[in-house]
């Protein structure tokens, strides 16, 4: 297996991932909710901000967080993403970029969890 080199080889880890998360029984509600008839924009979207982050080429502007603040998501939803994340690059790639693609998908997984969770609990607090 050869490593992530090029656009080519993250469009096919995008492609794969998202077509597995669609289908997924737990998660892919959630995403075809939220992204409903709008993937081809998303995927897009998605190489870019791939490129950017493994690839060093600025494809990608903007805040990945926000999208995601307001999804009706749990630490369990995030583990499962990182799940099919992880067994979606050991099936099609090996090497450097592909285990930095594994480390930073599960380091976004942890932060946006951490602030979805901080952002919860913080409008729960009572006035005072």
């Amino acid at each position: 297996m050869n490593d992530i080199q090029n656009l080519d080889d993250i469009k096919q880890m995008v492609n794969s991932f998202y077509e597995k998360v669609q289908k997924d029984d737990f998660i892919g509600p959630i995403f075809n909710e939220k992204i409903q008839e709008r993937w081809p924009e998303h995927l897009e979207k998605m190489y870019g901000f791939w490129q950017t982050v493994l690839l060093d080429v600025r494809a990608y502007s903007g805040s990945p967080f926000p999208p995601h603040a307001t999804l009706p998501i749990q630490k369990e939803h995030f583990e499962r993403w990182i799940e099919i994340f992880t067994q979606n690059i050991d099936q099609q790639f090996s090497g450097p970029i592909a285990e930095e693609a594994k480390w930073r998908a599960s380091k976004m997984a942890e932060m946006f969890n951490y602030k979805i969770e901080y952002f919860r609990n913080a409008n729960q607090k009572p006035l005072t």
